[in-house]
């Protein structure tokens, strides 16, 4: 038996006993009935086998709701009301798909100057006799803080639906900059209420005869009842790839990545705060001077590894890659038998101001991510980065032994001891951990050909199962499991590891913001789509979605001739599509001086370096918090390479704003590359001038059509097409 508040028990009654139908409307499966109660709006869903759920687009407190008019069409209904509270206006849509889309979206135009003290949810499950007690369900994943404002669950008495709720946050926008109020944990509650609440307006009324946005909610529903693991993940991801194809998607700008990274790149080499010397040699500091901490190898390999992405495309020589590199080897510890986290010679900084920053602690991550950096660079060719990374495998194996490949939060390197062996109560360790050691044992595999790294992956891949949405502890660690994952797939053949890594995409996906900020100072930055760097971080950071874009694309370069499910597709290139145009703001000189904190927890913020800050806040707090971050330098190195085709002998690049593959360029001013994604959205190509000259005349085509596609010709000469994903494209052009 649930307990349940006095609203629910109020509305269920009127639920039960509600006759006058405005509209119905039967689509997949489930039939939806609009009601009218003494002061609420109803969409009653009655669900197959027997599972009923209801959703209020209006509500108004007392009983002086009245439906002024309303008007049908073959899609929904729109209905005009009036109350004490104001006027209310509410559009109920239904889009038809395999399963259905339910869309409804309600403004309030206030009589009076309202505060909000509290609002109910917006979703009551109920029995079809308003029995709301007797009905009980699974919640698989909510909102937490500024994330999406999703519910994603499944009604267990009866057995029935899957159902995907999202609120479409961006609209209410208008709300919040009246009231002064944050949309963090406005979606959740529990069983039988759930769904979105106005957030309280205490302080700031809204303002009368202003009319905001209240409610703009996107809901989906699937048949059957997820039975397993592998059922209720690969649900989410369709479910959320099918709502998101309905949203109000923000507009992208080009973003011009080659001067961004030349200004990054100078900052990063001349600015004294990006460097510290110990015993003879140069470190990053991990945040503008911060010369307090010692050098990290995290640090180290976290920009070399971007800079040389960048070098390969260019064909640059970075002398600074030679320094850092050089610093390396003083990061093995030969006692132990591995490389540490931090650099020994520099250990007596530490002050112990946290339970990470003592000698000889390890947090799990970090000493799989540099053997990560370690190993790409191996297999490059590096034979000292080879030497570190083979000497340290031991040590990585004895250690996932140790633990049963479950790793504790940190540990002392030497004993084991466990510093701390939980994220939370009852949470457990970092579990995403073991998925970036099967990273590693797989690229020990790659480099040695010895079956038991291969062996050792496979190990710590099995305890992931029953993980679930927990699978996410930190983003880029996250990913790249993916992607080691998906890699264990192909080389097995067990479909155990592709729904793994399916697995970790949700767990990436469920902690991403679905809506744009812009109230506060979140008028300044684009947030659509940004990803949070942890599971209860209060912020977005620069580093870990840096990571989690370069994994994202290596999981679709390991997916090609793999059926893997279109929703990855596209949701992963819809991601990399935002990032590529919010990155940018991470750097304070996109952003005024007055949203930058000014005595950040770490180093200094200076507002006029192209060192990216760690940090981008809620609509009301000011960014910078946490510092500038050194180590999230690989940003624009990262994205260049994959975004800008080089067309040799020419004065342009092509830039695509969606992942591609297959890139070809011929003598004869042919070009032919395939973008990735799905063929229902569209992407940006733009021909971005390198030269003086004029550009010459170009004709594109995509795959399926003889059509040339219209070319739009841009302010400083660039021209710019605009493509569908998942087909194969075609360039030519005339000197």
């Amino acid at each position: 038996m649930n307990g349940i508040s006095p609203w629910a028990a109020a509305a269920a009654k009127e639920l039960a006993e509600m006759e006058h139908v405005l509209f119905e409307h039967s689509t997949g499966g489930v039939i939806f009935k609009v009601c009218l109660s003494s002061d609420s709006v109803w969409i009653a869903a009655e669900l197959p086998n027997g599972g009923n759920i209801a959703f209020r687009p209006v509500f108004s407190p007392g009983p002086s709701l009245e439906v002024s008019r309303f008007r049908t069409n073959d899609s929904g209904i729109d209905i005009w009301l009036s109350s004490d509270a104001g006027m209310f206006e509410t559009n109920i849509k239904f889009e038809h798909e395999d399963e259905p889309v339910l869309r409804y979206t309600t403004s309030l135009k206030p009589a009076k100057d309202l505060y909000v003290p509290f609002w109910p949810r917006d979703i009551l499950a109920t029995t079809k006799n308003g029995k709301v007690e007797n009905t009980a369900g699974q919640i698989h994943a909510s909102q937490w803080g500024t994330r999406s404002g999703f519910i994603y669950m499944s009604m267990t008495r009866p057995k029935s639906s899957s159902v995907l709720y999202l609120q479409n946050l961006t609209a209410l926008n208008d709300y919040c900059q009246q009231t002064k109020t944050s949309l963090g944990d406005s979606v959740g509650g529990s069983w039988p209420e759930l769904g979105f609440a106005l957030p309280p307006a205490n302080e700031k009324p809204l303002q009368s005869g202003n009319k905001v946005i209240i409610n703009d909610a996107f809901v989906t529903f699937a048949t059957p009842f997820p039975e397993t693991e592998p059922e209720m993940i690969s649900r989410y991801l369709d479910m959320l790839a099918r709502v998101y194809r309905f949203l109000p998607l923000p507009e992208t700008s080009y973003q011009h990545w080659p001067e961004i990274l030349e200004k990054g790149l100078k900052d990063l080499i001349d600015s004294p705060g990006c460097w510290t010397q110990v015993g003879g040699h140069q470190y990053f500091n991990a945040y503008v001077s911060d010369y307090t901490t010692p050098p990290e190898i995290m640090v180290q390999l976290a920009v070399l590894l971007p800079l040389l992405d960048y070098v390969e495309w260019s064909g640059r020589d970075l002398d600074v890659m030679k320094t850092v590199k050089e610093g390396l080897p003083a990061f093995y510890d030969k006692k132990i038998g591995t490389i540490t986290r931090w650099l020994p010679a520099a250990e007596g900084k530490l002050e112990g101001e946290e339970e990470q920053k003592q000698p000889g602690v390890m947090d799990s991550w970090y000493l799989h991510h540099p053997l990560l950096n370690l190993s790409r660079l191996a297999l490059k060719g590096d034979k000292v980065c080879e030497k570190l990374f083979l000497d340290s495998l031991e040590y990585a194996i004895k250690v996932a032994r140790h633990f049963k490949y479950q790793w504790p939060v940190f540990y002392k390197m030497d004993t084991l001891e466990v510093i701390k062996e939980e994220t939370a109560e009852g949470m457990g360790g970092e579990k995403d951990v073991a998925g970036i050691y099967a990273h590693v044992m797989l690229q020990a595999w790659e480099l040695t050909k010895e079956r038991r790294y291969l062996n050792e992956a496979e190990k710590a891949a099995k305890t992931l199962q029953g993980v679930g949405f927990q699978i996410f502890y930190q983003a880029n660690n996250t990913a790249f499991a993916s992607g080691a994952l998906l890699r264990l797939y192909k080389i097995t053949k067990n479909e155990m590891y592709l729904n793994l890594s399916y697995m970790c995409l949700a767990g990436i996906f469920r902690n991403t913001q679905l809506w744009d900020c812009n109230y506060g100072y979140g008028k300044n930055f684009p947030t659509f789509f940004a990803l949070f760097p942890l599971n209860d971080a209060p912020y977005t950071a620069v580093y870990e979605e840096q990571e989690v874009f370069c994994a994202l694309h290596d999981y679709l370069k390991h997916a090609e001739g793999i059926e893997v499910l279109p929703s990855v597709r596209l949701l992963i290139a819809e991601y990399i599509r935002y990032l590529v145009d919010r990155a940018v703001y991470y750097y304070p000189t996109m952003l005024p001086k007055d949203m930058l904190e000014e005595k950040p927890k770490t180093g200094e913020v200076d507002p006029k370096l192209w060192i990216a800050l760690e940090d981008l806040q809620n609509g009301w707090l000011k960014s910078g918090t946490v510092g500038q971050e050194v180590y999230g330098a690989g940003n624009a190195f990262g994205i260049l390479p994959r975004h800008y085709l080089q067309v040799p002998g020419e004065e342009f690049l092509i830039y695509i704003d969606y992942p591609t593959s297959g890139f070809t360029a011929r003598k004869n001013q042919n070009i032919h590359f395939r973008v990735l994604g799905d063929q229902r959205l569209t992407c940006r190509m733009m021909i971005v001038k390198t030269g003086t000259t004029k550009l010459p005349h170009f004709e594109v085509s995509g795959s399926g059509t003889k059509d040339v596609l219209k070319a739009k010709n841009t302010k400083n000469g660039n021209i710019e097409f605009t493509l569908n994903g998942n087909q194969q494209i075609n360039v030519r052009w005339n000197k």
